[in-house]
């Protein structure tokens, strides 16, 4: 019996190591954030919601990373809609589905990536939808005191960097983000 009593408090112990680690106590993570952007003369003010369920699994981050930089945007696009949603990021009763969500810790907080599978929106006229910018990818820098700030682009491409994705290129223009004042 003390076998056992040992052996089970070795793995609550690693279990709550392993979980404080990596995050795990952040999630379910959902923020309403201000959103500002300027196209031209116009400025625009809205309301945007992200939810991360969990963040993405390290094979799976694996998948579609490999996907992207062996095989390019399209198969990373292949890869990354195989996956199952993990979150969202919904503007007013549009709501895409968020597939790819990293975490990176930073000495002044941390920098929450997450990409959707579609993009949320195209600013401008339905025309000027541009092929090929088919993800919506919101970053998050979230300091210690849990201020966020962040950008968003609403109908983007991304590209191969050390820590997975970056945004490559977006549609119009990026949209910034924080969070509300209080």
């Amino acid at each position: 019996m003390t076998r056992l009593s040992a052996f089970a408090c070795a793995v609550a112990g690693w279990l709550a190591i392993t979980t404080v680690s990596a995050g795990a106590a952040d999630y379910p993570f959902m923020q309403r954030l201000d959103a500002r952007v300027q196209v031209g003369d116009t400025t625009i003010t809205s309301k945007i919601t992200v939810g991360v369920d969990r963040l993405m699994e390290e094979n799976r981050w694996k998948r579609v990373t490999d996907a992207l930089n062996h095989g390019g945007y399209t198969n990373f696009m292949t890869a990354l809609r195989a996956l199952p949603p993990i979150g969202w990021v919904q503007l007013n009763d549009r709501r895409v589905n968020v597939r790819y969500a990293r975490e990176e810790q930073r000495p002044s907080g941390r920098r929450l990536l997450v990409v959707a599978d579609k993009p949320l929106f195209v600013l401008g006229a339905p025309e000027k939808a541009r092929p090929g910018f088919e993800l919506t990818v919101v970053e998050l820098n979230i300091d210690a005191a849990g201020a966020i700030t962040g950008s968003m682009a609403g109908a983007a491409r991304v590209k191969p960097s050390p820590d997975g994705v970056k945004l490559e290129d977006y549609a119009e223009a990026l949209v910034t983000l924080t969070s509300p004042s209080r």
